[in-house]
């Protein structure tokens, strides 16, 4: 992307989880400035199989892009702690979210959940609830985005207008 071509972007950020994928729409314009258009979550039915889920997942998302035709799609990058089953169903909803974005020709940007706290909030570590609350600043909203899943997904969404804005200072500049 041109820095001419960053203004009224629509990015979509998505938090992926195999019980609850948080999803945030952004239009970034002129100034920069932020406009939250959606926000919310996806919860694939718990009594299916791991495939219907993902099929779930898939599909709840290709109805987003379709509503939303982003430009760009912002998504969390893979967090391990200890539990690699858990990480390995991560890895497939986070594949799934690839997978719908890539199947339009959407550019993918990933982001660490570090790196997407400390965009908003200005520090890696910040909590759920400062995340939230930043959130809310940013974007204008009346209350907290709800759930957190939700709010981290509209984060990772600004994360990347920051890294754009901040990609067309550096480009104005030289």
């Amino acid at each position: 992307m041109t820095p001419q071509s960053q203004k009224n972007l629509i990015i979509l950020g998505v938090d992926p989880g195999t019980r609850i994928t948080g999803y945030g729409v952004i239009k970034v314009g002129s100034r920069p400035q932020f406009e939250p258009i959606d926000f919310g979550c996806i919860r694939p039915p718990t009594d299916g199989s791991a495939a219907q889920r993902y099929l779930a997942l898939f599909e709840s998302l290709d109805k987003l892009l379709d509503l939303y035709a982003p430009n760009a799609v912002a998504v969390e990058t893979q967090f391990v702690y200890k539990n690699v089953q858990s990480a390995m169903k991560l890895g497939m909803a986070r594949g799934v979210v690839l997978l719908a974005a890539a199947r339009r020709s959407i550019p993918i940007y990933e982001y660490a959940p570090k790196k997407a706290k400390l965009a908003v909030v200005g520090n890696g570590s910040a909590s759920k609830e400062q995340v939230q609350r930043m959130v809310q600043l940013l974007l204008n909203l009346s209350s907290i985005p709800e759930p957190e899943d939700a709010a981290d997904a509209l984060a990772l969404a600004i994360c990347h207008a920051n890294s754009l804005n901040f990609q067309e200072r550096l480009c104005t500049n030289t």
